[in-house]
């Protein structure tokens, strides 16, 4: 039996054995970068901007990988530029030497975009989820540079090394390779450059808002007449993303910097957003900024609207059990998950060492500041409308230590306690100031008054007016005469004033349902699905020339039916038969 034991296994036995050991972190990134030039090379020969947006959409991950393995971004430059590049050498000299795949040998074969079929593929993502064996195929593939897309390949390597000098800390260099890459997009003029040239302006933006941090720049404001260059030759060429990206900066560098918001609302006014054509994030900045423009306007009710919109279309945070999932799998990738059993073998594919190598980058959630920063101002302007956030806002992970203080500024409208409300603003005074909140806040004092006077109101059905200004830490009686009597007219309260008592007189609460409340809540929700609707019918992608395979097929029917028409006329078919119909 020892001797039966030790018998080798077959050579299938362990091929198969060999095909279980997971790729290399470095072979599985080489694969996704080649698999994303790859995408740019179809994206120009079908003149199909979905391939070059689906290229894109993994730059979130591509990013942290660019800064764990910059000598396979190196080896990914050389493989999707020209040797006799200028932009090669350039995007060369700032990376460590290139990568060499291990598989990388006499087997080499090369590849160009209609070698590898990625109309099933699902971005970079997909790409790694398929089986093991097939990563290492890809990991021995070659990319082979395509001339016809030779603009398109160095503008996206460009945007890699733009995104990974940003990541490093380099944001001059970055800034530099910005502006390079930005002039040969705009005299190349071609529109499947249109996607990577919205994401080279918005890397641009970031490396000039920093350096302005840094004190090496001017910031947003000196970019002023560029931008509007720039979005006057966009709206020219109906190159709608670039449109879109370059109008949230404007927009930025207008609030944001200058708080200037006339020109904001100008800006607003005369140049129409591409909503239909731009993409999911652009629209959601967009809203956000047209949000605090209204709320600075006295229009509370748009400006919720705008900012339920952004936070709608915001990347949504994931919940801990979703973070715990992964987390163990990136524990099983790297053979250290002590819930199985000790003769068990991991089996680990090309996706979950992938999740595993990001898991070493420091994780963060997706648009967690843009949350943060858009639920602040919802919040604020809630209060100004009269209504209370829901608690679960401010238990969310995310939002939990970010909305601290606007929790404190919540629970003293809530209760109408102005003294309250006066220390909490003067505590938190110099994050009300950095967040820009601070003007919308102090608002918020006329609100704090009414809800104490509701609140007295149902407590008390006469109450003298000194004991009011007593409560509510008024300055004088006249003051809180003046409060009541603005309250009374607003519909605040049902009560009356008694000049010569000096007292208030609050009236019997009628029944809610007896006023015109419910009717206005219900359209309110009826206009709010009716939008939805209207804008997810917008959002759907229809199949180009299919209405014409229904002109053919009712065309066909007409015919069959002019047929049997004219048979039933001539004889052929008689009226009695059943089986013609």
């Amino acid at each position: 039996m020892a001797a039966a034991d030790s018998v080798p296994a077959p050579n299938g036995a362990s091929e198969a054995k060999k095909v279980q050991e997971p790729p290399a972190p470095k072979d599985i990134f080489l694969t996704l970068l080649r698999h994303n030039l790859l995408l740019i090379v179809r994206s120009v020969a079908h003149l199909e901007p979905r391939f070059a947006a689906r290229a894109l959409r993994s730059l979130a991950s591509s990013r942290k990988l660019c800064s764990l393995h910059p000598d396979v971004l190196a080896r990914a430059i050389e493989e999707g530029t020209a040797k006799d590049s200028e932009v090669r050498s350039q995007l060369l000299a700032v990376l460590p030497h290139a990568y060499v795949p291990s598989g990388n040998g006499s087997t080499t074969r090369q590849t160009t975009g209609d070698a590898m079929d990625v109309d099933s593929a699902e971005g970079a993502e997909g790409a790694a989820k398929k089986s093991i064996k097939d990563a290492a195929t890809l990991a021995d593939t070659s990319f082979k540079h395509a001339p016809e897309a030779s603009a398109e390949l160095n503008a996206y390597v460009s945007l890699l090394v733009i995104v990974y000098l940003a990541d490093k800390g380099e944001i001059e260099k970055a800034a530099i390779f910005s502006r390079r890459s930005l002039q040969q997009i705009q005299a190349a003029n071609k529109r499947t450059l249109d996607q990577v040239c919205a994401r080279t302006i918005f890397y641009l933006a970031r490396c000039v808002e920093i350096l302005k941090g840094q004190g090496k720049s001017g910031g947003l404001a000196e970019e002023r007449d560029f931008l509007l260059s720039l979005h006057r030759t966009a709206a020219l060429r109906h190159d709608n993303e670039t449109n879109a990206t370059v109008q949230n900066i404007l927009l930025r560098s207008y609030i944001v910097e200058s708080n200037l918001y006339d020109q904001a609302d100008k800006l607003v006014a005369r140049a129409p957003f591409p909503r239909a054509q731009a993409g999911n994030g652009q629209i959601a900045r967009y809203e956000y900024y047209v949000g605090r423009i209204r709320a600075v306007q006295l229009n509370y009710t748009e400006a919720h609207t705008h900012l339920q919109q952004a936070i709608r279309r915001a990347p949504q945070p994931s919940s801990k059990a979703k973070r715990e999932e992964e987390e163990k799998r990136a524990r099983k990738a790297e053979g250290k998950d002590d819930t199985k059993d000790s003769d068990e073998k991991p089996v680990a594919d090309a996706y979950t060492v992938l999740k595993a190598e990001l898991a070493k980058v420091k994780p963060t959630s997706p648009g967690a500041g843009f949350l943060q920063t858009a639920y602040k101002f919802l919040v604020v302007v809630e209060l100004l409308m009269g209504d209370i956030s829901e608690r679960s806002v401010f238990r969310m992970d995310v939002l939990k230590k970010a909305l601290a203080p606007y929790m404190e500024i919540v629970q003293a409208v809530r209760i109408g306690d102005l003294s309250l409300f006066a220390k909490t603003l003067s505590t938190h005074n110099a994050l009300f100031l950095a967040d820009k909140t601070h003007s919308l806040i102090l608002r918020l004092r006329h609100n704090v008054i009414k809800t104490g006077i509701r609140t007295i109101s149902l407590a008390y059905s006469r109450i003298s007016l000194s004991d009011i200004t007593r409560k509510l830490h008024l300055e004088s009686e006249e003051d809180a005469e003046y409060i009541v009597a603005k309250a009374i007219r607003d519909g605040v309260i049902e009560a009356q004033v008694d000049h010569e008592r000096g007292e208030m007189r609050s009236r019997e609460t009628g029944e809610v349902y007896s006023t015109n409340e419910p009717q206005a809540q219900l359209r309110q929700r009826i206009n709010f699905c009716l939008q939805l609707h209207n804008e997810s019918v917008k959002a759907m992608r229809y199949p180009l020339d299919n209405h014409k395979a229904e002109l053919d097929s009712a065309s066909a029917a007409r015919e069959r039916e002019r047929e049997l028409a004219k048979e039933i006329a001539d004889g052929d078919i008689s009226d009695e038969d059943e089986d013609w119909v």
